[in-house]
């Protein structure tokens, strides 16, 4: 059996829709982009004991899951409860410069009033970042978002924290597994390119009550 273009095209834009479907991406043509002109725009902090968690310009608005399907709201929940316990104060910003992680962490950085940072991608990729780096430098990078769970996103927040506080810090063993990345490709892809559609040039970054 022949397959034209017209019905290969139409395959792959229907598995495309079932794959974001299910990871609790919404698609370009039934929404419109966020309008943040009434949010409050986020400034840079003054507590010593604040970690601010940036989040990706799709988190919570376009996209609500993880690529492993997590839920963005208890992973933020757990990130927070992981700061909480180390006595540190966690701050929420919602970054919509950048869809890059590295330098969404190094912005919640510079954000935070103690220089400590997470970034956290809409589809789970997370760092923890220090102010006075480069962006592509670090102090901790979880690459593989398909492999974390909510008991990592605790331990992040937890680690941020101790950087904060001075402490020694032992970075987190997460799995790493070569299979990932050629099996999540796809999905991967498809997030990203929903998250940075989600991009707002006019406004950087503002406070968002996850």
């Amino acid at each position: 059996m022949k397959y034209n273009e017209e019905v290969i095209e139409e395959v792959v834009a229907q598995v495309i829709k079932e794959v974001m479907k299910q990871r609790g991406v919404e698609q370009t043509t039934q929404s419109k982009k966020e309008d943040y002109s009434d949010a409050k725009v986020a400034t840079k902090g003054t507590d010593p004991k604040e970690v601010v968690i940036g989040v990706g310009p799709g988190f919570q608005t376009k996209i609500h899951r993880t690529i492993n399907g997590l839920d963005l709201q208890q992973v933020i929940d757990e990130v927070k409860a992981g700061i909480e316990e180390e006595g540190m104060h966690p701050r929420v910003v919602k970054i919509l410069k950048t869809s890059d992680v590295c330098f969404m962490g190094l912005e919640a950085a510079k954000l935070s009033g103690s220089g400590i940072g997470i970034g956290i991608q809409s589809k789970g990729t997370t760092v923890i970042h220090q102010k006075d780096l480069y962006p592509l430098s670090n102090l901790e990078l979880f690459p593989q978002a398909p492999l974390m769970t909510l008991e990592t996103y605790r331990k992040v927040g937890k680690n941020s924290a101790k950087y904060v506080k001075g402490e020694r810090v032992t970075p987190i063993t997460v799995e790493n597994d070569p299979m990932t990345r050629p099996k999540y490709q796809v999905k991967a892809a498809l997030m990203h390119i929903k998250e940075t559609e989600c991009l707002d040039e006019k406004i950087p970054y503002i406070e968002w009550n996850a």
